[in-house]
Formats: C-alpha cells, structure tokens, sequence
C-alpha cells in the first residue's frame, strides 16, 4: 500500500522506474495510456517488429509528440534489453519461444521481467524464475492480468488463516467451444468478420479465449506460483455465479463440484444450454475458502459474507480485472520492493496440445487459438508421463502420426528440433521440476 509513496521517492530523488517495453499490442497499449499520468515512471524504449504500429499505439493513447520523440523505437530487442538505463523489462509479445528469449536476455543484463507472455510462462517460467532469483532480479507474473490478481487473492487468504477451496477466474465457456476455430470465432462474440477487422482484432489471439487454451494457461500460472493443484481431467467450467460461488466450488463430499479443495478452476458465464448465468463472473477473479473454526463462520455470517448452507465455505471476489492499465503494479512493485507479484516456484500444471478435428500426418500444427489444436489443462506429472506435447511448443510444427479429434498431441506424433533454445530449455525445466520418479 506503498508503492505511490516509494515512486514519489524515487521521483523527488530524480531517479525514474525506467522501463523496456516489448510488443506494443492491446496489453502494452493499455499500460503505455497510463504512463503519462504516473510521474516517476518512464518507456524510454519501445521494442516491437512492426515500429510504425508502435508509433500509431502511443498517438492512440493519447501520448504527445514531445513524449513520441524522446523515445526509442526499435525492433532490437537485444540491444534495447542490456540498455544500462532501463530498470524493468516487460515482456508483452504472446510469442513463447520470443517470450523464453527476451526473459533470459534481461535476467542475464540484471534486469527485471514483467512477464505479460503467460503463454511462454507456462512453457518455462519456473525454471526463468529460479535463473532470476540465483541472478538477483525479480521475475513477475503481471498485474491486470487474471493469474497475478488470482494469486494476490490466494495470498490473502492464506496470509489471514484460511484454508484455499478454490481459486480462479470467470469466463464464456460451452464444451462447444474447443472446437472452434478462427473462422467462426466472431459470431460468439456478437461480430461481424468486418467489424473485427476493421477493429484490428486477431481472430487466432481472441479464439484462443474462446475455444479454453487461454483458460487452461491461465490456470496452469496460477498453480505454479501458488501451488494449488489442477484438475485431475482439465478444467470443469462449471456455470456459477458470485452468490453460488460457495455453493458450486466446494468438494464433491461436501456437495460441490471439485474432486478435492485446492484446486485452479474457471466458472463460465454460461449455463450449459447457453443461457446467461445470474451475476456472472466473466471478468474477474475469484477465491473460495474455508472458515477454521466456528468463529470465523460465524464472523462471515456476521459480516455479510455469502457462505455455503454450512456457513462454512465464503468466496472473495473481483468483478472486473483492467489488463494493461494495472501493469504499473508489478512494475513498481519489482522496481522498488524487489518483489514479484505472483513468480512460479513448481511445475504443477501443464497445458497440452489437443487436436480440434481428426489430424493427419503431414499437417502443420499452428498453436493456440487456430484450426488444428486447442490447449488442455492436466497436472504436470500425467503431462509428463503421457509424453503431451506442450500447446506453446505446437506451432508450425508437423504431424508425423494421425491423432484423432479429441486425442492428446504427444512429442512422438510430430518433427522437433532438439537443438532448438526453446526446446532446449522447455526439456531443461522439465528436468527441473519433473515430479515423476
């Protein structure tokens, strides 16, 4: 609760948070709005392939031409990384193995990472975090997003002497869905192709919300940096508003739908024959837990708090989460308290590669969100004993074997390179981290 107390500080002492910037999309775009109006922080460099959209991100968000020419844009990440004058580095491409890259190069430059890239965190972020606590820098989960508000709510919770039930966020969700592909994407969220187009909206990126592989990275974060485990057989989805939050995200043996309490787990928006549930969770976050004794029951019936019929299991949650425009927080938090908000410390859930529709050997797999794979949450060790392969890893790779809809994609179905650093250090972390025997 002093984060702006520090940053005025550092302000008044005239030495800024100065942060690198890479990948000027819709999450770096929201974080770049709020700059101008946070004193004490600065993006002298902005790095992205495409530097005129970068230029045209900081016009859109209200940036002026002085701020626009004082800042470096450049598609050197490299270069702009070991810049001595930069102290953050958030990593906002989407790209896993660009993700991996850009992470090591700044840990090694002694630089903090705000990892944005939850996609290349769940490929290898428990071993990029060990390489950053031995190198004496803080590697981040980003504020905004739904896994580090996720893990503040659990760390809350435990840090208060509750027992963690449940923990997660909302989404729209119908079994549906994992088959969609981006063709028919835009109908299900009430677009036309044309209006998203002219949006500048990606197909691929938003079906990978859709069709659950956003989902599953998602709560594959959230288990590794807080230890929870994941569903034994994915995600459930179950439909569950905030008041029935209690209620549905319990153990099974005491009436709800978790095989076991503490678990990741998503709620949809939706009931199962697509009506909309009453006082959804869509956007927020969630924490579900469990009253120690008889007083604190008896405490959250006093204070109003929704329980289950036994009044012993209460939620916590937060309807909205802002994406970029809370990227500050970690920013600041790793800047000037040298800490992460939320950092992976196990492998404990994985995300595999599932096929959409019956694959034939000889196709190319083309990752999340596309037409030939969605993304599946399992626990770590049934990942690896099956020999799943990763969804981060399955882009622009060949089939060498048939796999049927519905059918787990595994390292032996497709053509890797070995040699490959991502894979490389995918095999590393797994080495790291294995929980199998």
């Amino acid at each position: 609760m002093n984060l702006h107390h520090l940053l005025n500080a550092r302000l008044a002492a005239g030495k800024p948070v100065r942060v690198a910037l890479i990948g000027a999309g819709k999450f770096g775009s929201m974080f770049l709005s709020q700059v101008p109006h946070t004193p004490g922080l600065e993006v002298p460099v902005i790095i992205d392939i495409d530097r005129d959209r970068a230029h045209e991100a900081c016009r859109t968000v209200g940036w002026d031409q002085a701020r626009i020419a004082r800042t470096v844009f450049t598609d050197d990440g490299a270069r702009a990384i070991a810049d001595s004058a930069v102290d953050v580095v958030v990593e906002a491409t989407g790209n896993p193995a660009v993700g991996i890259r850009h992470a090591r190069a700044a840990i090694a430059a002694g630089k903090h990472v705000v990892m944005v890239n939850v996609e290349a965190d769940v490929l290898a972020g428990p071993l990029l975090a060990r390489e950053a606590r031995k190198a004496g820098v803080v590697y981040s989960l980003a504020y905004g997003d739904q896994p580090a508000l996720t893990a503040e709510m659990v760390d809350w919770a435990r840090a208060t002497g509750f027992r963690v039930v449940a923990a997660g966020k909302g989404t729209k969700y119908l079994p549906a869905y994992h088959d969609v592909t981006p063709d028919g994407v835009w109908q299900h969220y009430g677009l036309t192709a044309g209006e998203a187009q002219s949006a500048g909206m990606n197909p691929q990126m938003f079906n990978s919300f859709l069709d659950g592989t956003k989902s599953a990275i998602e709560m594959a974060a959230i288990a590794n940096a807080t230890g929870l485990d994941v569903p034994s057989d994915g995600l459930l989805f179950p439909p569950c508003g905030v008041d029935d939050l209690p209620h549905v995200m319990r153990p099974r043996e005491a009436g709800g739908v978790l095989e076991k309490a503490g678990l990741a787990e998503v709620v949809s928006s939706l009931e199962r024959d697509g009506r909309p549930v009453f006082r959804d969770l869509r956007w927020g976050v969630y924490v579900v837990l469990e009253a120690p004794n008889d007083y604190a029951a008896d405490c959250f019936r006093q204070y109003g708090l929704k329980t289950d019929a036994s009044g012993r299991y209460a939620a916590m949650y937060k309807p909205y989460h802002l994406i970029g425009l809370e990227l500050n927080i970690s920013i600041l938090s790793a800047a000037l308290r040298n800490e992460p908000t939320g950092q992976p410390h196990d492998f404990r859930g994985d995300v595999a590669a599932v096929a959409k529709r019956n694959l034939r050997a000889g196709e190319m797999l083309d990752g999340e969100g596309g037409y030939t794979v969605w993304g599946k949450l399992m626990p770590a060790s049934k990942s690896l004993s099956a020999g799943a392969l990763p969804i981060g890893l399955a882009h622009r790779v060949q089939l060498k074997n048939n796999v049927a809809h519905g059918e787990v994609v595994r390292w032996s179905d497709v053509d890797v390179d070995e040699n490959s650093d991502t894979i490389k250090t995918r095999r590393g972390m797994e080495a790291a981290f294995s929980t199998i025997p």
